[in-house]
């Protein structure tokens, strides 16, 4: 996995340059892109961070390359800068999944709060689909039997109950219930419906 970065698309140069300026003067790792399209082809599904857009350029607008990259299944946090008669593109944009938007003239302070925000979000992001893809592996390391069981466990089922139902030894419930909350990696049913319950989520 990729290391953090800020990714500013913007066509001016000095905005840019004193992007990069800011970013780097508090420490968060930055990259800059003079437009929409360069940063669309070098795009990798890999990388890690956000992305500081503006919302008019030459070329491909931001709007454009916000879709863009929603279309390749891009999940980097997005702000956009907008200027105040572009406010209700960014509010459109919001409602598609952007993160935030920031108003020129933006105080510098409240940009870097709001991408240490958007880092941080995507960091949780992260934690949570590897801790789905824990799961998932775990899932699959069950018998079919096993899913079965589990799936009875899961409806709060007495283990006499599920001997009955799928016609086998108390004793064989028991085992069956034990291997699955060791591959599980869980003590109990609860940890196991917690589990599942992040997996869906």
């Amino acid at each position: 996995m990729t290391s953090a970065c800020t990714h500013i698309i913007d066509d001016d140069d000095a905005i840019r340059d004193a992007l990069q300026w800011l970013f780097k003067t508090r420490g968060v790792a930055c990259r800059a892109w003079p437009g929409g399209e360069a940063f669309v082809d070098a795009w990798r599904p890999d990388w890690r961070g956000c992305i500081v857009l503006d919302i008019r350029m030459a070329g491909m607008s931001g709007l454009e390359c916000f879709d863009t990259l929603l279309a390749r299944g891009c999940t980097l946090p997005v702000i956009f800068i907008t200027g105040h008669g572009d406010v209700p593109m960014a509010v459109a944009a919001l409602k598609k999944g952007a993160f935030h938007f920031i108003e020129k003239p933006f105080n510098d302070h409240d940009l870097v709060d709001l991408v240490e925000k958007a880092l941080a979000t995507d960091a949780e992001r992260q934690r949570a689909a590897a801790g789905r893809e824990t799961i998932e592996a775990r899932l699959a390391t069950l018998t079919g039997r096993e899913r079965e069981v589990m799936n009875l466990i899961l409806e709060g089922k007495y283990n006499k109950v599920i001997a009955d139902e799928l016609s086998i030894s108390m004793r064989t419930v028991e085992a069956h219930r034990s291997r699955i909350f060791d591959k599980m990696a869980v003590r109990s049913a609860v940890e196991l419906a917690q589990q599942l319950t992040l997996l869906r989520g």
